[in-house]
């Protein structure tokens, strides 16, 4: 790939090298930093925002996100609802094709749903379609997925119907799990679909190469039903999850957008490219789960109440990140539009007032100098995982004198660790809102829930959570959800930490970015313009 480069740098030495993807013959690649390597591409199986960031440019459902995360056309380019608001008919574009160039048809949506719920597919997250109708019966296996309330009157039509008014539910359908999936290829090709050369795409890009913990590589899908104003030909995302490392690639001109910043680099970036550096609060938190499953979380409700307090949040947001992330006291970020958090009432409270009443509820619990609580804390590589973990482990030892050993695992082995919940004691958490509404962080503690890694199980919880699921927006649904959250937090089977926040870097020349609370990115957005640059921004051309 040939590239137009600039030199990068200012007085103070802090390089910050321009040098777009632009061949000669004017093909433009976007490069991101993606943290880790996907699990997998599968939108039905994948978890995790690296996934779910080269999702978005291979597939599309029949709703997206645009500007300020407001639900737009996707595949589908208009809908209606019914009055009782359980029938939701969606008319799909007649050009929008599969990278094959086959019809996109309702018909596959109505597969692809189905494949979603049903049981030999094991989706993570076949729970948020529990408002279709039926679709919480195929998911227990006590119903066959033809039976779930989707059809398709004709290639152009498609209807769903849900069990109840759900408020959320179009913007459950902006998620990868709601995408359609190419039939022949998944029959064809069982597992292997995702992969290059078998792959058949209906977003604006199709995979084009796979390196296992190098790179993937898309392309621009030529019979898009957007591809006229497609401007990116490429985008490679490269699974870089050491913070320093990434931010290394992108000064160096090897990045167009770095996923990350190191909070050490917090405030030389903030001086040095002031215009790159975007800090986003997203509809997200930071938290560590206790596993409920057994000792020693299960049934001490004051050994998990003592570590939350024993935690000086102020001094891990303000002293150790330094990025500007708000606290966290409650299950629901204050971001999510429309909501207003409960919180912990002795988030108030003077430290020394804290800090003693976390220590008398650990001796309370069981638990003294003679015997401090011994407990292993899981952590995947990349991230912020590990610096929280340390920080906590010290803190808890300072305060409480407990024992915790921080263990680390890969990715892919974490979310497999933490999903079967057998192994798991503390672990890290950060959940990024599937959309916004407070059910995207209430519905991942139900018992039932597959996202549920804590094991946490109180039919209290549930009952509120299920019905303010199913309530209009209004004064009843909000006292539903206040009581959720509430028993959540009583219950604490959680520690909240922080509002989740995006610290992203994107080049000058990259254009037409806006933050995403929701961190939804589309490629097909963007576009490269090398003659662009940021006021005061370090570098030239």
């Amino acid at each position: 790939m040939a590239v137009l480069t600039g030199c990068g740098g200012d007085e103070s030495g802090f390089a910050n090298r321009l040098a777009p993807a632009v061949a000669a013959d004017g093909t433009k690649t976007l490069r991101y930093g993606n943290q880790t390597e996907p699990g997998t591409l599968d939108p039905h199986q994948a978890s995790g925002v690296p996934a779910a960031n080269v999702l978005r440019d291979l597939y599309e459902g029949l709703v997206i996100t645009g500007a300020d995360d407001k639900i737009i056309p996707g595949v589908a380019e208009s809908w209606t609802i019914s009055d009782d608001r359980l029938t939701y008919t969606f008319k799909l574009r007649s050009d929008a094709r599969w990278s094959n160039g086959k019809p996109v048809t309702a018909q596959d949506f109505v597969y692809s749903l189905r494949r979603a719920v049903a049981p030999t597919t094991a989706s993570s997250y076949a729970d948020i379609h529990a408002p279709i109708k039926n679709a919480t019966a195929i998911i227990n296996n006590d119903k066959p997925p033809e039976t779930l309330g989707v059809a398709a009157p004709d290639a152009h039509t498609l209807v769903i119907r849900l069990k109840e008014p759900t408020p959320f539910f179009l913007q459950t359908l902006t998620h990868p799990s709601s995408d359609p999936v190419y039939r022949p290829a998944v029959e064809q090709w069982g597992d292997s679909f995702t992969q290059p050369g078998h792959a058949v795409t209906n977003g604006a890009y199709t995979m084009d190469a796979w390196r296992v913990n190098e790179r993937i590589r898309v392309k621009r899908n030529p019979y898009y039903w957007d591809n006229a104003n497609t401007a990116i030909d490429r985008v490679e995302f490269y699974p870089i999850e050491d913070g320093n490392s990434e931010l290394s690639r992108y000064q160096a001109g090897g990045l167009d957008w770095a996923a990350t910043v190191p909070p050490a680099a917090t405030a030389r970036i903030k001086r040095h490219i002031p215009d790159q550096y975007h800090a986003v609060p997203t509809i997200g938190i930071a938290y560590l789960g206790l596993n409920m499953r057994h000792a020693p979380f299960a049934d001490n409700r004051k050994l998990r109440l003592a570590l939350s307090m024993a935690l000086d949040r102020d001094v891990i947001t303000d002293k150790i990140l330094r990025g500007g992330q708000p606290t966290l006291y409650s299950a629901v970020p204050d971001t999510v539009r429309g909501y207003t958090p409960v919180e912990y009432d002795w988030q108030d409270w003077p430290d020394d007032k804290r800090k003693a009443r976390a220590r008398r509820l650990y001796h309370e619990a069981g638990y003294s100098a003679e015997h401090p609580l011994q407990a292993e804390y899981l952590y995947p590589s990349g991230g912020v995982g590990k610096t929280l973990g340390l920080v906590a482990v010290a803190m808890w030892r300072e305060v409480l004198g407990a024992d915790i050993t921080p263990i680390n695992q890969e990715w892919k082995v974490f979310l497999q660790t933490a999903r079967e919940g057998y192994d798991t004691q503390i672990f890290w958490g950060g959940w990024i809102g599937d959309y916004d509404d407070p059910n995207t962080f209430f519905s991942i503690f139900n018992s039932k829930a597959a996202l549920n890694y804590t094991g946490y199980d109180s039919p209290a919880y549930d009952t509120a959570q299920e019905r303010s699921s199913h309530t209009p927006t209004g004064a009843k649904r909000t006292a539903l959800m206040h009581k959720a959250e509430a028993t959540l937090l009583h219950d604490a089977p959680i520690i909240p930490v922080w509002v989740y926040t995006y610290h992203q870097l994107v080049k000058p020349y990259v254009t037409s970015y806006q933050p995403s609370a929701l961190g939804n990115y589309y490629s097909k957005n963007f576009d490269i313009r090398p003659g662009q640059d940021a006021d005061g921004g370090a570098g030239g051309h």
